[in-house]
């Protein structure tokens, strides 16, 4: 399987590898920041074609993601930092498109293509290189619990939303503290035994993971 190039030599250090993945991910994190979504959040409007859009998407991700962290739970690179209790996002991304759509929604939404290569790519790490994962898990859940608040309040201000309905996708109601669970989980990638080439195909897939994302 093919990974993104942007990794340089001396960007694989004895450094950390949740700062390793900061390092190599720093341009693409500016570019996710700059995208049509995001700088309507930054405006403080989203609007609801964009929030269902996304929602849509985030379905068909967090389907390929979850389902193959389930299917490599036990793996050594994906058991430390395996979370369904308090990361799982299906269930909840569920029940903000029935809100929207109706208990029909499964025949209602649709995703772009970008989203179809995204889950794509997720079905193919999760069978070929299964410590990847690591990459795609981090970039989404921990990205969820770092700006999940402040999303969540614009969305329900933009939208007129009331009692949460619809913004479940937003809430972790097993994650008591999101600074201290990000400290564990950083902890637990940190601790995993990788050689120098899986590390260096670890942090490639943070690349591609961003680029797909930004992409979506």
């Amino acid at each position: 399987m093919e990974t993104s190039k942007n990794v340089q030599p001396e960007q694989i250090t004895d450094s950390d590898l949740s700062e390793q993945i900061k390092v190599v991910t720093k341009d693409s994190h500016t570019r996710a920041e700059n995208t049509e979504l995001m700088l309507s959040y930054q405006r403080g409007h989203v609007s609801l074609t964009q929030y269902q859009m996304l929602l849509c998407s985030l379905y068909k991700i967090y389907e390929a993601l979850e389902e193959a962290l389930d299917r490599n739970a036990t793996h050594d690179a994906v058991a430390p930092i395996y979370f369904p209790l308090e990361l799982e996002r299906l269930p909840s991304i569920r029940k903000d498109l029935e809100h929207f759509y109706g208990q029909s929604w499964r025949e209602k939404i649709s995703v772009p293509a970008a989203t179809l290569r995204y889950v794509q790519r997720l079905r193919q790490v999760g069978s070929e290189h299964p410590e990847y994962l690591v990459a795609h898990a981090y970039t989404r859940y921990l990205g969820d619990l770092s700006g999940g608040q402040v999303l969540g309040r614009i969305t329900q201000k933009s939208l007129g939303l009331k009692n949460g309905e619809g913004l479940s996708f937003f809430s972790f109601p097993a994650v008591s503290s999101p600074t201290l669970f990000k400290q564990l989980y950083r902890s637990r990638m940190n601790s995993l035994e990788l050689t120098e080439e899986q590390r260096r195909g670890v942090l490639e897939e943070a690349v591609a993971a961003f680029q797909l994302n930004i992409q979506v």
